[in-house]
């Protein structure tokens, strides 16, 4: 049964529970829709490119995304027995997720990495039960290494959209991508409100129609109109390995931090009073199940996303009933299949420009995650940062350093990701015991 959270004394009566007329709804809601669209479409557009899928399998890939990214925001906002926040959350594909999710297709194949998304949202699932003790090994400074080296690993595959695969890019690819990448920064710079948000979608279109009126690259969309459900098991069966799957389940565990510190940022903006023991299992949950979906209609991990709460702000609306209408509208853009068709034409190499953009930012997320860490010189943060970033990036610098490892050993060390994280972990345990004042790191003694 749905509980109903009265606002806080002085709350506008906009609050979480507020009823919105309908005449209000739609535009609000749409609101939400323009500020989130570009996350699901240039994440399904990397995803494309770096697997080389064709236009009509972009096209069901950004159905199934848009569809997905609708049922989570209804879940999220309206909230299903335990399932669901009941605030007003969006639903996206996570990019970080995304990059992880591509790894693994890239190294083990396609119905692999599906298999891994399936059993990172299981594992999401049944570690609920203990959330106060995972979430524990994950503070800012484990964050911070995990998202930071997300970004890095992935601006190198986007960068491959624009090369190719061999590493060399034709300099009109490259050209069109900075030109992608440029407008994209004009626009966020010189535009405000949601239109400031859009920047990527608005890059995209940009460099799209410079591709067409001068050559640099062509637009073709997939064939087909109408309305259509996307493809179910669009990379066929599902295959089950732990081994490789292991970047997902770390970083699902990872997120359940993330969840709470968007959770209780909500909580707060809407004038409900934080219950993280509460809420974090509702909105993990949402999530998980969410992202088995997903996993059965090729898509990575989805995650809740807390980037529409500055709207609520904006407007002074913090109704969960407008962004389950933003549910609403993306179910409906899903259906329709001559919007996804047509942004499935999108040229790979203005894909790739606006991909920088967004792993780029994914990685500046890691350091501000790392700025909130404990990083002084006296402290053993500062090593355990280095000591993780080093063992994160080794397999970037030198992809063949784990060469003649077994093939477990590879999947684990060779994921950047992966033996970073781990490493972050580890040394936090173990060097959290060790408190007392420390000379720092470079100085001499006496001096």
């Amino acid at each position: 049964m749905t509980t109903t959270h009265t606002a806080t004394v002085g709350q506008a009566p906009e609050a979480v529970d507020a009823r919105v007329p309908l005449r209000r709804l739609v535009p609000l809601s749409a609101q939400h829709v323009l500020a989130m669209i570009a996350a699901p479409v240039s994440t399904v557009f990397l995803v494309a490119g770096t697997l080389k899928l064709p236009p009509g399998a972009t096209a069901s890939l950004l159905s199934a995304v848009l569809l997905l990214c609708g049922a989570g925001a209804l879940l999220q906002s309206l909230g299903v027995w335990r399932i669901g926040g009941r605030l007003p959350f969006v639903m996206l594909p996570g990019g970080a997720a995304t990059a992880l999710f591509l790894q693994i297709a890239q190294e083990h194949g396609a119905p692999t990495a599906a298999g891994s998304v399936l059993l990172a949202a299981a594992l999401l699932l049944a570690v609920l039960p203990l959330y106060a003790r995972v979430v524990r090994l994950f503070p800012p400074l484990v964050m911070g290494v995990t998202v930071l080296l997300i970004g890095i690993a992935m601006i190198r595959v986007a960068a491959r959209l624009v090369t190719g695969p061999d590493g060399t890019g034709a300099p009109r690819a490259v050209l069109l991508a900075a030109l992608t990448v440029a407008t994209t920064v004009a626009a966020y710079v010189l535009l405000r409100g949601v239109w400031r948000q859009t920047a990527v979608l608005i890059g995209m279109a940009v460099g799209t129609v410079v591709a067409v009126t001068t050559g640099l690259g062509s637009f073709a969309p997939a064939a087909g109109s109408g309305f259509a459900l996307p493809a179910f098991l669009p990379f066929g069966t599902p295959r089950f390995d732990l081994v490789a799957a292991l970047p997902l389940l770390v970083f699902s565990l990872a997120t359940l931090a993330e969840i709470t510190g968007q959770t209780v940022l909500n909580s707060e903006t809407v004038g409900r009073s934080p219950a993280p023991q509460r809420d974090v299992p509702r909105v993990a949950r949402a999530d998980a199940l969410v992202s088995l979906a997903g996993g059965l209609f090729g898509t990575s991990l989805m995650v809740t996303s807390a980037e529409n709460i500055g709207i609520g702000r904006l407007t002074g609306v913090r109704s969960r009933f407008v962004t389950a209408g933003a549910g609403a509208l993306l179910i409906a853009l899903g259906l329709a299949t001559p919007v996804s068709r047509a942004l499935a034409g999108i040229p790979e190499a203005v894909v790739g420009g606006s991909a920088l953009v967004v792993y780029a930012v994914i990685a500046v997320m890691g350091v501000e995650m790392l700025r909130r860490a404990d990083l002084s010189g006296t402290g053993t943060g500062s090593l355990t940062a280095a000591l993780a970033l080093t063992v994160g990036l080794l397999p970037l610098l030198s992809p063949d350093l784990y060469a003649g490892f077994p093939g477990w050993a590879r999947t684990i060390l060779g994921s950047g990701v992966v033996a970073g994280t781990l490493t972050a972990v580890l040394l936090t345990a173990l060097l959290s015991r060790f408190r007392s004042p420390a000379v720092p790191l470079g100085s001499r003694d006496g001096g």
